[in-house]
């Protein structure tokens, strides 16, 4: 680690989602010389909306322990109702911006904006910490600062958007509800139409049968394996890389890409700047793109076709560095992306939200 953190302060970002809790540590100024941990664990949602105690419980010992790798200073006090929290370090070398980015911010995050900042404050004597949303930090870690649109799709699908005048959204509602072109999306789909095959209906795919009775068991076993199930979606979207594999060499799975394709495409446009934006960037990020070809040569093709004029580019990062893109912009008052009492709070340590616009 440089003398970057000693000279300038750390600053944290963090990435909570449905996979559990990643954790990193930077300067707050020069080189990317970064630390990181992780925990498994998802944090948990309870009636409150995401569970602020249990991201906590998991938070503070992973950022001590960061902190205490680095070299920086010792702690002088602890934090009450957590047992083993790490204390507040003072001085400049010491934590001074938190970004954290947490799946269900912007709907189910009230709990973790009335308690997290303060908690921060007590225990390292954060000067700033910012809440957001994870398309968010998915969005500053594809993109940065500059404007134009990224779409992060994996088990669910979200795209934003911004001019550096406010966000735009679109998507994002859960499997139920939404998430189209998402991995839950292609995997319901998939198993639809297998499903179509096995009753002898219009539309099946007896590709996507085999595959389904090859890696899930027998057809009709699927409603009880799926329907009881809490990780319903997760289910669901294990089934898409199947529905990839099968396009190439069936009509009916290539046009589930394809139809994917299109909602992906749709919501990219919903939330690009305005065309007086110029030639913006749109980029694409999440585990769903993954899948390569299959998807991406008809998303190309009606990306082109929907938004002539944006600029397609790879994500230059993923979550975790755009959370600690935000947290380096916070610690140096250079953060342009728009705040939003949603899906972009920021707080002093004063608790004092800064105003929304």
């Amino acid at each position: 680690m440089t003398s970057g953190g000693a000279d300038g302060g750390w600053v944290l970002g963090v990435d909570s989602g449905g996979s559990g809790l990643r954790v990193a540590l930077a300067p707050a100024a020069g080189p990317w010389h970064t630390r990181t941990m992780a925990s498994r664990e998802p944090v948990r949602t309870g009636p409150g909306g995401i569970d602020a105690a249990h991201l906590l419980e998991q938070l503070l010992p992973m950022a001590r322990a960061l902190l205490e790798g680095a070299g920086a200073p010792g702690a002088v006090a602890g934090t009450p109702g957590l047992p083993d929290a790490p204390a507040r370090t003072a001085g400049p070398s010491g934590l001074v911006a938190v970004a954290i980015g947490a799946a269900g911010m912007a709907t189910l995050g009230d709990e973790l904006r009335a308690v997290v900042p303060g908690a921060l404050e007590q225990a390292f004597g954060v000067r700033a910490v910012a809440l957001a949303a994870d398309a968010v930090t998915a969005y500053a870690g594809a993109v940065g600062q500059r404007p134009g649109a990224v779409v992060a799709a994996g088990t669910g699908m979200i795209a934003l958007g911004t001019d550096l005048t406010r966000w735009r959204r679109a998507d994002g509602w859960g499997h139920l509800l939404g998430d189209c072109g998402g991995g839950a999306w292609i995997g319901r789909a998939g198993l639809e139409a297998a499903m179509r095959a096995h009753d002898g209906r219009s539309g099946g795919s007896a590709a996507l049968l085999a595959r389904l009775e090859s890696v899930l068991g027998p057809a009709e076993q699927l409603p009880g394996l799926l329907y009881p199930r809490s990780d319903r979606p997760a289910l669901l979207a294990s089934f898409a890389p199947e529905v990839a594999r099968c396009a190439a060499d069936d009509p009916v799975a290539g046009n589930i890409l394809a139809e994917a394709a299109g909602h992906i495409a749709a919501s990219a446009a919903a939330v690009f700047p305005p065309a007086s934006a110029g030639t913006c960037e749109v980029a694409l990020t999440g585990g769903l793109f993954k899948m390569g070809d299959p998807l991406l040569v008809p998303l190309t093709a009606v990306l082109a076709e929907q938004l002539p004029h944006a600029r397609p580019v790879p994500a230059e990062g993923d979550p975790l560095a755009g959370s600690l893109t935000v947290a380096r912009a916070l610690a140096t008052d250079s953060l342009t992306l728009p705040k939003d009492p949603r899906l972009l709070r920021l707080v002093r340590p004063s608790s004092v939200s800064y105003p929304d616009r």
